[in-house]
């Protein structure tokens, strides 16, 4: 069973801790940052979600390994792609674990993706709990992580077209495999 909680206040906080770890460890090794943004569903106020902080480090394409570096001194374990371009997976040690954090190229897919949902759900209460409602009953019936991103697919492609992606753009991001059994366990189909 997939477990898919209320929102919980305490997720920014949570970020922000993550956020201001990456900043300095980043900053030390004078890597540049685009930014470090906040995705996935314990980015949007009041909306339902696995209980995971996602991070995105996002860097100009030539920064990726220097970025990926300096993850894998905190204690990382670089993933790969993951079949998502432009995007790269870290399992996160212990002592993070309820986090996934990515090293993402600026202006990629994957990014206009992962913010494109954020802001509209952030701003359409509409689309949010109707989001919310979809993930707790997926959430119940589910097999496995796959079957729980086929069931939301729908509803995310329906988020990102209010959000203005083209139909390529869509078509590519639901085509997007993340196998559960590569062993990050939560990501599926590239979506939050």
């Amino acid at each position: 069973m997939i477990t898919v909680v209320d929102y919980d206040p305490t997720w920014p906080a949570r970020f922000e801790a993550l956020r201001r770890e990456y900043a300095e460890a980043l900053a030390a090794a004078e890597v540049a940052v685009i930014s470090i943004e906040h995705v996935g569903s314990t980015s949007v106020p009041g909306l339902a979600a696995k209980p995971i902080i996602d991070c995105d480090i996002v860097v100009a394409e030539q920064d990726v390994p220097a970025a990926s570096d300096v993850l894998i001194g905190l204690g990382f374990s670089p993933l790969g792609e993951r079949g998502i371009p432009q995007r790269w997976a870290f399992k996160a040690p212990v002592r993070l674990a309820a986090t996934h954090t990515y090293v993402v190229v600026d202006g990629s897919l994957s990014l206009r993706n992962h913010l494109a949902v954020r802001d509209t759900l952030r701003t359409n209460a509409r689309l949010r709990d109707q989001y919310a409602m979809v993930k707790k009953h997926v959430a119940g019936n589910a097999a496995d992580l796959d079957d729980y991103g086929r069931g939301k697919n729908a509803t995310i492609q329906a988020i990102l077209m209010e959000a203005g992606l083209t139909d390529a753009e869509r078509a590519s991001i639901s085509a997007n495999q993340v196998p559960s059994h590569w062993g990050l366990g939560v990501r599926d189909r590239g979506q939050v």
